[in-house]
């Protein structure tokens, strides 16, 4: 059986319980829009991003240039189709009440994981399954309008990560401190896609590349947490003695956490040499 062709929304993004009770003009669209998007891919991939035209996007999917247009604002977003998404988890996650920065992000990166993960456990093919992500990542790489169409969208959800964490924390959204802290957050994201490049392999079932993954996700994370801990006071709105002490706490953990981390890692790289 042939590996399915999907949208990197519909590997990365879970099952929402709002689709359910979506509307059916709502469920058209979006069925429209991943179809639009799942064959766009499947051109990309097979024949190269250039070499496409979205014209021939539109004729394989047997609508107009004008539709697709529609639903894609430019031919980049047909492949990076999850951006949009991603914007609004981060949105939703990093307003939510009591979670830190760095906790809301890596709620969002091992909900996405988990999802193409599990979509990868249910091909009949794994093999060519992992191919198809692999290719996916080497296609976005090399070629430059798409590299640029992710960097620009790396850096719009570095702006609205700075925006709701400086409105939470009661700072203007300009200020260093939710810029570097916006800025090192979506550096997980980042660190994720490489860390599944080294992981998925092959030699892995699909889940045991997602723990290792995560774990080395969590690992950046707790050397991000060491920085970010005083601002995640700020914008979790704790700023009494005991909260901040809690927080000296933690850092202090994470400290011993990384420096134990790094010299395992340095100790595992003399031993390979």
């Amino acid at each position: 059986m042939s590996t399915r062709t999907v949208t990197w929304a519909a590997l990365t993004e879970p099952a929402s319980a709002d689709s359910a009770a979506e509307g059916l003009r709502e469920r058209k669209k979006r069925l429209t829009r991943q179809h639009l998007s799942d064959v766009a891919t499947q051109l990309f991939l097979e024949r190269g991003f250039d070499a496409v035209r979205v014209a021939e996007v539109a004729e394989a999917c047997g609508v107009s240039e004008k539709t697709v247009y529609n639903y894609f604002p430019t031919k980049e977003s047909l492949m990076l189709d999850r951006f949009d998404a991603s914007m609004a988890s981060l949105r939703v996650g990093l307003a939510t009440p009591g979670v830190s920065p760095v906790e809301a992000v890596l709620r969002i990166i091992d909900l996405e994981l988990g999802a193409l993960t599990s979509w990868l456990a249910e091909e009949d093919d794994l093999p060519a399954a992992i191919a198809t992500i692999r290719r996916f990542g080497e296609v976005v790489r090399s070629t430059p309008s798409l590299a640029a169409f992710q960097r620009d969208m790396t850096d719009e959800l570095t702006a609205v990560a700075a925006e709701v964490m400086a409105e939470r924390a009661g700072v203007n959204a300009d200020e260093p401190e939710p810029q570097i802290a916006a800025t090192a957050l979506l550096g997980l994201w980042t660190l994720h896609w490489t860390a599944l490049r080294k992981y998925l392999d092959g030699t892995r079932t699909p889940e045991e590349a997602r723990v290792r993954v995560m774990a080395d996700v969590h690992r950046a994370a707790r050397l991000l947490d060491t920085g970010l801990w005083t601002f995640g006071m700020f914008v979790q709105g704790s700023r009494g003695r005991a909260a901040f002490q809690s927080g000296a706490d933690s850092a202090e953990k994470s400290r011993s956490q990384v420096t134990r981390a790094i010299t395992q890692a340095r100790r595992e790289s003399e031993r390979r040499s």
